[in-house]
């Protein structure tokens, strides 16, 4: 049997630029928020999430003609293969570098040049984050860190929520540095075609400016929780227990742990000459975790098993609803309203975006905000608006917003996890919005300021 109103539906889907009748895209939207409220709700696994709305979502699509075929869905997935490539290279490199004992050497090295002390401390392991994401991305930076917050705090009788909450919030920061430091990141740099070189010219100055206004706030809010002073005999103390702490502790084998230095840097290295030489940010990930495990790897099975193949199924399914809702015409239709909200004032758009990417990454989570948003960013761009500061506008967002609530980004969901499950102490929704929310506050406020600045000296360079 036949439905002359689907039929006519595929048609006008099939066609480029067309657009499907308003219920379906009504319809496909109400379907992709479903699987985000799924993604937000803690009972639910946002990869069960977004598996389950694909699942709904693709079906539907070819019965209305959203889609012309099953081989779209190819087509969908062909265009996010990098991101894949760049996760699982990652991923095993990290893991590779971490069993060296690279991370804990580093770490132990930064205790003992501050002697223990708190303050000195403190403001070292939150450089040491702030490095770490910019180098590591924020999931294995926050395992790694919160893993060094407890040891030390331990030895030192020092309370570890400041340092993991300083902690948590710094790496959003962090994660603005380069291309490959944050998902959100990854998502759009790809998809926008910026350089690695571009991140480092735009977002990495402010990334730094974003640190300090939190540090400014934390040391504030935990003016009362540390011993910011400490006597001449309690630093003398400190630094006879700190002189104990041994550095080659988790190191096995010292060769192994210059060799994964040597190929960290060396990726790193690649990741800014990726484009100039023509090869992707993919294809340099994936030849630093064959180099680790080549040449550093022992327990090559389990490095391979470490990489985060959750994310990756999770990103299978967000990117296939994103897919079948872009069909509809829906992300088409969100672009046009909001140019015609803003009037098309390039520094209002800015505004908007970043206020809105940076409130939806607090409640949902920034990895989908930012998917959804690719293609409005696009839609915007292609409409003769510079895109260029809208996707840096996106960019800072995603990953600034995730300072406002305690879900809004991995980093807080780890910290505030390591908080609970090894010191029994927890952290209310109320406390960590009046700390992450005013930071978040105030960065996306200076965040706009930055970015008209930019644009208004011209200083936001083109894309190639």
């Amino acid at each position: 049997m036949e439905f002359p109103e689907a039929l006519s539906i595929a048609t006008a889907a099939a066609e480029p630029g067309a657009r499907a009748s308003a219920w379906v895209m009504i319809l496909f939207a109400l379907g992709m928020l479903a699987t985000y409220v799924g993604v937000a709700v803690d009972s639910f696994h946002k990869t069960v999430a977004a598996l389950t709305g694909a699942v709904v979502l693709v079906p539907l699509a070819l019965a209305l003609g959203v889609l012309p075929n099953y081989d779209a869905t190819y087509e969908i997935l062909s265009h996010d293969l990098n991101i894949f490539g760049v996760i699982i290279g990652t991923g095993i490199l990290v893991d590779v570098t971490g069993r060296s004992g690279l991370f804990h050497f580093l770490s132990i090295l930064m205790v003992k040049a501050t002697g223990g002390r708190a303050s000195a401390l403190y403001f070292a392991i939150c450089t040491l984050t702030f490095l770490f994401v910019a180098v590591l991305t924020i999931v294995p930076a926050m395992l790694i860190l919160s893993s060094l917050v407890l040891v030390i705090c331990r030895k030192l009788d020092y309370p570890p929520k400041p340092f993991l909450l300083s902690v948590a919030i710094v790496a959003n920061s962090g994660a603005v540095v380069t291309f490959a430091s944050g998902l959100p990141n990854i998502m759009i740099g790809t998809q926008a075609g910026i350089p690695y070189v571009h991140f480092l010219m735009v977002s990495a100055p402010y990334a730094l400016i974003s640190s300090l206004i939190a540090l400014a706030v934390l040391r504030f809010a935990f003016r009362q929780s540390l011993p910011w002073t400490q006597s001449e005999s309690q630093k003398a103390n400190l630094e006879q227990r700190v002189g104990h702490f041994d550095a080659w502790a988790l190191v096995e084998d010292r060769r192994v742990l210059i060799r994964s230095a040597v190929i960290l840097v060396l990726t790193v290295i690649g990741f800014a000459l990726a484009q100039p030489l023509g090869i992707g940010m993919d294809f340099v990930a994936i030849a630093g975790g064959t180099a680790a495990l080549l040449f550093a790897g022992k327990t090559i099975e389990d490095s391979i098993a470490k990489v985060n193949w959750t994310i990756i199924l999770f990103f299978l399914g967000l990117f296939l609803i994103i897919g079948c809702v872009k069909a509809t015409g829906a992300l088409n239709w969100l672009a046009e309203q909001v140019v015609h909200l803003s009037g098309g004032n390039a520094g209002l758009l800015v505004g908007l975006l970043t206020v809105f990417s940076a409130v939806a990454s607090a409640i949902v989570d920034n990895i989908p905000v930012a998917a959804t948003l690719i293609p409005v960013v696009t839609q915007i761009g292609d409409g003769g608006v510079a895109a260029e500061p809208l996707w840096w506008a996106t960019i800072l967002g995603c990953n600034l917003g995730g300072n406002g609530t305690p879900i809004g980004s991995i980093s807080c969901v780890i910290a505030l996890y390591t908080l609970k499950k090894e010191v029994h102490e927890t952290v209310s929704w109320g406390e960590f919005i009046r700390i992450g929310g005013a930071i978040m506050v105030l960065q996306i406020g200076g965040a706009i300021a930055y970015l008209l600045a930019l644009n208004a000296m011209g200083w936001i360079p083109s894309l190639p």
